[in-house]
């Protein structure tokens, strides 16, 4: 090309190019556009509580076709008598044992068979039963929880049978497998005071050995009366005709006279408890750290499950950028609040936020333990800022979403049943984003202070190595 005619080329050129390159700039200039304000949880509910005290929580999702069914029932490790340790579990495996018109282990074989999965779980403070199944045999599944409701078969055949299974699952789970019981019967038993809270609550031989026919009998008719008992049902399904069917089979169950509440307050804990054993099975030391945590629903609660994120939760979290990907002392870190036996949201009475680590047999706990004062101390003396916050608030909303979805929409069910067995209200589980929200670092500085106090913890080393004869440490 000739070199006038290259040089009007690329006048030309830069001409037409040119107002695409301005508004480039100025957009580029232009601030940001705001986004639009993040959707919240907003899951359906519909409440109401039937003649015979039964309280029932709808929640209609249609995403698939099947339904998830829970039934409730407010008694847990903390309501089991004081001479019955383990019983409220026991109880949980009776219930799969026949009913009036169910024999034994029919239930299991009448969801499986349908399609469906289920199970049922002992906690602090309830015992829960649920199932997910195709959404046409909903009306089988409500008739059956009723018949178990209504009349549980209880034998001493089925008591006895069912205590050596208990027994066998304490020997398999716990007292035969390395760190078996730690940290989640460990630390509560040391750091709580009051029975309620602090005995082994996976029971001892002793107690249920003792257990009787009579026992068992006055537990049922006490504890699982529909008075004591929440009905969840979620997924997809007809309200109108999930309505009619649960007036049609729980209708009729008679209340029972309402069990007297437990105490379960735990004092104020006013000086560091110390506690190690030696586990002949473990191959590692271990370290686990509790400390209790403001009571439900207040302000303080709020920011602890931030103060949790902050501290514990991800590789972003402080321990573990100290202890795991920068110092190596650890290769991971568990931590939560009710860690081990649920969340922050499913239980009621005291509860302990927990960190447990397992460590090289060359490092000693103590060198742990000062990382873990250094990142505590930092929280308790400066605000955090507003980036560090605003990151736990994700990670929370994260954490919430993941609870709902899970297991196909049985997390979901849990929460609802939940605040409605301990609150009389499901519906709280929309307005959880918008208290996470209000937490302000004044708030989380405040509440670090007061209940990350090293005379509100609780310190817990597993030794490796092997029992003296007599089987002492």
């Amino acid at each position: 090309m000739h070199p006038h005619r290259a040089a009007l080329a690329v006048a030309l050129l830069a001409a037409a190019v040119s107002p695409l390159q301005a508004q480039r700039r100025k957009r580029a200039a232009a601030p940001p556009p705001v986004p639009a304000a993040a959707p919240r949880l907003n899951v359906p509910v519909e409440y109401f509580t039937l003649a015979n005290g039964l309280r029932v929580v709808l929640s209609r999702d249609t995403t698939a076709p099947t339904v998830g069914v829970g039934v409730y029932y407010k008694v847990g490790f903390r309501t089991e008598p004081r001479d019955r340790t383990g019983f409220a579990h026991l109880f949980e495996h009776l219930m799969f044992q026949g009913s009036a018109n169910l024999g034994k282990l029919q239930f299991v074989k009448l969801i499986e068979n349908n399609g469906g999965i289920l199970n049922g779980s002992t906690r602090f403070d309830f015992t829960n039963y649920y199932e997910v199944v195709p959404t046409h045999v909903l009306e089988t599944i409500l008739w059956a929880e009723a018949d178990r409701m209504r009349g549980l078969a209880i034998d001493k055949a089925n008591l006895d049978n069912q205590r050596d299974v208990v027994k066998n699952e304490v020997r398999v789970n716990v007292k035969n497998q390395p760190y078996g019981s730690f940290p989640w019967i460990d630390l509560p038993m040391i750091a709580n005071t009051n029975w309620a809270n602090a005995h082994d609550f996976y029971g001892d031989f002793k107690d249920l050995d003792a257990a009787t026919l009579e026992n068992a009998t006055e537990f049922f008719h006490t504890f699982y009366a529909p008075n004591n008992a929440v009905l969840a049902v979620v997924g997809d399904f007809d309200p109108p005709q999930a309505h009619a069917w649960i007036d049609k089979y729980f209708g009729g169950i008679a209340r029972a006279e309402a069990p007297t509440p437990p105490d379960v307050v735990e004092p104020r804990q006013a000086a560091e408890r110390r506690h190690s054993r030696v586990d002949s099975l473990a191959n590692r030391p271990a370290l686990g750290l509790a400390w209790h945590v403001p009571p439900r629903w207040t302000p303080e609660w709020f920011a602890f499950g931030l103060i949790d994120q902050i501290l514990a939760q991800g590789r972003d979290s402080r321990l573990v950028d100290k202890l795991v990907l920068q110092k190596s002392l650890t290769g991971d870190i568990s931590a939560g609040i009710n860690w081990g036996l649920g969340n922050q949201f499913n239980y009621e009475g005291p509860m302990l936020w927990e960190l447990s680590m397992y460590h090289d047999t060359s490092t000693p706990a103590d060198a742990l333990l000062e990382v873990v004062d250094q990142e505590i101390e930092a929280l308790r003396s400066h605000p955090v800022d507003a980036a560090t916050l605003e990151r736990a608030k994700t990670k929370m909303r994260s954490q919430l979403y993941g609870i709902a979805d899970e297991n196909f929409g049985l997390g979901k069910l849990d929460l609802l049943a939940s605040f409605a067995l301990f609150d009389g209200d499901p519906a709280r589980v929309n307005a959880l984003e918008r208290n996470f929200d209000a937490v302000t670092p004044a708030l989380i500085l405040s509440t670090a202070k007061e209940w990350l106090r090293k005379d509100n913890r609780t310190v817990y080393t597993i030794v490796p190595g092997a029992k003296s004869p007599g089987g002492a440490p």
